[in-house]
């Protein structure tokens, strides 16, 4: 589990590979990661905007950037928190993942909260010893 708080927005990340929807001989590797926002601090927030940066192990990179996630824009009241689990597809065995959410305070002042780098590793991976 990967976890960071931002101005008491606490993000945590836990990445899955999944082997069931891979195929390794056609280069093609799929991971979930589940995502839990909590609202630790004391006034009410709400997720605007999310922008990913993945890059695998040949230092490809994709961005991605949108409204809210999973087709939503939830409202953390203090002390409540919203869950998701997303996925995202690499042509290589491995790679990392961060980013950032966008939130917006019930007086509309609007703040980036990071989202921590995490590593999304396969057993189909070679490992090189120096």
């Amino acid at each position: 589990m990967y976890s960071q708080t931002t101005r008491s927005i606490r993000v945590s990340v836990k990445p899955t590979f999944l082997e069931e929807q891979s195929s390794p001989a056609e280069h093609h590797f799929v991971w979930a990661y589940h995502v839990r926002i909590e609202n630790t601090g004391g006034e009410t927030v709400q997720l605007r905007n999310r922008h990913w940066r993945i890059t695998d192990r040949f230092g490809r990179v994709q961005e991605v950037q949108g409204a809210g996630v999973v087709g939503e824009q939830p409202v953390l009241e203090p002390g409540e928190s919203f869950e998701y689990t997303s996925g995202t597809p690499l042509t290589a065995p491995s790679g990392i993942m961060s980013g950032s959410y966008q939130m917006e305070t019930a007086r509309g002042e609007k703040f980036d909260v990071t989202i921590p780098a995490f590593s999304l590793d396969s057993p189909h991976e070679t490992v090189q010893l120096n």
